[in-house]
């Protein structure tokens, strides 16, 4: 017969394996869904423009603009990427700190871009490397190291330029992207 301190032993394991799991996938389920929309925020500050004059409207409308493009989305998608950076730590088998950023920078560019291309597009894109990430490690729990991972968050402050780097070239993908998507509605608009 097996006792009460005996199943626990054998079942805490499982317990947390399947929690893990579960948070992993809720995240992700989120990020994907989240980072995957051409406009990862919904706020329209324009109802806040109450200008009368036509300059000054236009002034604030560019300042809003600023705001939420050149300032907020870039800082929620730089989150998503530390986020992200910290799950590719604890589920990757890279141990190089850089490599870890690059692929969670590659990932993120990669599904801003293809947002503008196609929202499917970018949301399977966005989904994709995370899941099988998963799907490794449910396959191989042998690799992962709770220690080595660890070791790897403690590099991360060693890499603040290249991520700052990054954190410019977010800023600049974005601003760039909504340009290049503003010019083409409005030729498409015109024709």
């Amino acid at each position: 017969m097996i006792s009460i301190e005996e199943a626990f032993i054998v079942l805490k394991p499982l317990a947390i394996f399947i929690m893990g799991m579960v948070i992993y996938s809720v995240f992700i389920f989120h990020f994907y869904r989240y980072l995957a929309r051409k406009d990862i925020i919904r706020l329209d500050l324009e109802r806040y423009n109450t200008a009368s004059l036509s300059w000054l409207k236009k002034f604030i409308s560019v300042i809003f603009y600023i705001i939420k493009y050149i300032l907020l989305v870039p800082l929620i998608i730089f989150f998503w990427f530390g986020i992200l950076t910290l799950f590719l730590s604890f589920l990757s088998k890279e141990s190089v700190v850089s490599h870890i950023l690059l692929v969670s920078m590659a990932v993120i560019g990669a599904t801003r871009i293809a947002a503008y291309y196609n929202e499917a597009l970018s949301t399977d894109l966005a989904k994709m490397l995370p899941f099988a990430l998963l799907g490794v490690y449910i396959v191989d729990v042998s690799f992962f190291s709770f220690s080595d991972s660890l070791l790897l968050m403690y590099q991360m402050p060693g890499q603040v330029e290249m991520m700052a780097y990054y954190l410019i070239f977010v800023i600049v993908l974005e601003f760039f992207l909504r340009v290049a998507y503003s010019l083409l509605r409005l030729v498409v608009k015109k024709t």
